[in-house]
């Protein structure tokens, strides 16, 4: 059975965004899926938290697409996590809203994988400075996929970029199929790595 994909987007700078612009516009044309860019549509930042709670109920699968801000998410995407992702809706013990869907993000970094290592310059790998994420949709009983990695974006020729983007397509209309990546579960990990490559395209 195919799955419903819906892609929140969330860029504050999209228009000079070469490479989330090229991986949005590659998404746009997935049938199946659903591009949500929450920048464009909450120019004022104040969220439709009943809308959004209903776009999440009709999609199987969430997507999480946004470069990695300061070892995290752009602010808008973090208040739609504090506000959709609500007590009694999304977690808590009488609710069962959100059990089986799946939680996957679309990472974008301006540094190469190798600076995202144990001894490298930012000290820690991706997936562990994804464990906060890891842990919300544990708490929403949701399944957490291994995500959808873009690294070394600064410097990926046009033709790097226009790889990677197609690899996105080919990676949503799997999500779509149901053919999903692996689980992550980071807990017992001294040092959580995720399967490499993750996406089919080795980072550069």
């Amino acid at each position: 059975m195919k799955k419903r994909v819906l892609v929140v987007a969330a860029h504050p700078m999209l228009e000079n965004s070469r490479v989330n612009r090229a991986l949005l516009d590659a998404a746009a044309l997935c049938t199946g899926v659903q591009v949500r860019d929450i920048y464009a549509q909450y120019p004022e930042q104040m969220i439709d938290v009943q809308q959004e709670q209903a776009l999440v109920d009709e999609h199987d699968v969430l997507v999480f697409q946004h470069p990695l801000y300061w070892y995290s998410c752009p602010a808008l995407l973090k208040s739609w996590f504090d506000t959709v992702l609500s007590y009694g809706w999304a977690y808590g013990e009488s609710t069962s809203k959100l059990t089986g869907k799946a939680w996957v993000q679309a990472v974008s970094t301006g540094g190469s994988e190798g600076v995202y290592q144990r001894n490298g310059y930012n000290r820690f790998s991706l997936a562990e400075l994804l464990r906060p994420f890891e842990q919300t949709a544990r708490l929403c009983n949701m399944r957490y996929l291994q995500p959808f990695l873009t690294q070394a974006a600064d410097t990926l020729s046009d033709a790097a970029l226009h790889e990677q983007a197609s690899s996105y397509a080919a990676w949503l209309d799997n999500l779509v199929a149901g053919d999903w990546p692996p689980d992550v579960d980071s807990l017992q990990a001294e040092e959580a790595q995720y399967l490499a490559p993750a996406n089919g395209v080795e980072a550069s």
